[in-house]
């Protein structure tokens, strides 16, 4: 078996680092981060021990181990005991809220997906999402774009989805009528945390509009905040027909 520090032979330079004003920790989770995020460790695939993250990055145990340990915590990282710390598989999920790749679900019915991309630009980002965000007054621009997801050539999903461009340079530049923005910052920004709240409501024309909802037809609404890398990196609204579209899982008490 291949050492698992064998890709990660780097010093932190706590000079040049870019969170170098963050606690050891942090810029410890924001390696190993890094690493997954640029593909270099996988899904189910060891990463470096304790011992290997003093040795290559100069911290101390205590560090590698909060670092580890809090990563584990919100489900990047599977600890082992007597085998070690492995990527954890982050597509696996039981909860009606995990987040799933719509294109994926629909093909999964047997049906055929398609988006139009209604809007994809940079914009300075209104009040309350630049709060969502957390973005300074000094930043405040954010990527948005707004996709119109069909099943079966009926509208499913209008998704308004506003990024951090420190998470995602290069979102712009993505054909999402070829991928999702989900499976897009999946893959390039492993999530550490996720916020979800869900309502009815009886939405803005435009979006009944999108979604040829009738007269007395609600729209359901997932609005939902993810982290990655340590900040907030999306916040996003999902709207949904309220007839044709519903929330389902399976889970143990306890």
């Amino acid at each position: 078996m291949a050492d698992p520090a064998s890709d990660c032979r780097v010093t932190m330079d706590t000079t040049t680092h870019p969170l170098r004003d963050t606690p050891r920790y942090q810029a410890v989770k924001d390696y190993i981060l890094d690493r997954i995020r640029l593909g270099v460790w996988g899904p189910k695939q060891a990463v470096p021990s304790e011992h290997e993250l003093m040795r290559t990055l100069g911290v101390a145990r205590m560090t590698a181990n909060r670092a580890l340990r809090e990563l584990a915590a919100v489900g990047v990282l599977k600890r082992v005991p007597g085998l070690g710390t492995f990527v954890a598989d982050l597509t696996a999920a039981s909860h009606p809220l995990a987040l799933r790749n719509i294109s994926e679900e629909i093909r999964a019915r047997g049906h055929a997906h398609h988006a139009r991309v209604l809007q994809l630009k940079k914009m300075r980002a209104p009040p309350p999402v630049a709060a969502h965000l957390a973005l300074t007054s000094d930043s405040k621009e954010v990527f948005v774009s707004k996709i119109l997801h069909y099943e079966n050539k009926v509208p499913l999903q209008l998704e308004l989805r506003y990024v951090n461009p420190r998470i995602a340079p290069d979102y712009l530049g993505v054909d999402f009528r070829l991928t999702t923005p989900h499976a897009y910052l999946v893959a390039i920004a492993p999530l550490e945390r996720v916020e979800h709240k869900v309502r009815a409501e009886w939405g803005e024309r435009s979006i009944r509009q999108a979604l040829t909802l009738n007269a007395s037809e609600p729209v359901l609404l997932i609005e939902r905040i993810t982290w990655s890398q340590g900040i907030p990196a999306t916040y996003t609204l999902l709207h949904h027909p309220g007839s044709r579209f519903e929330l389902s899982g399976t889970f143990n008490p306890g």
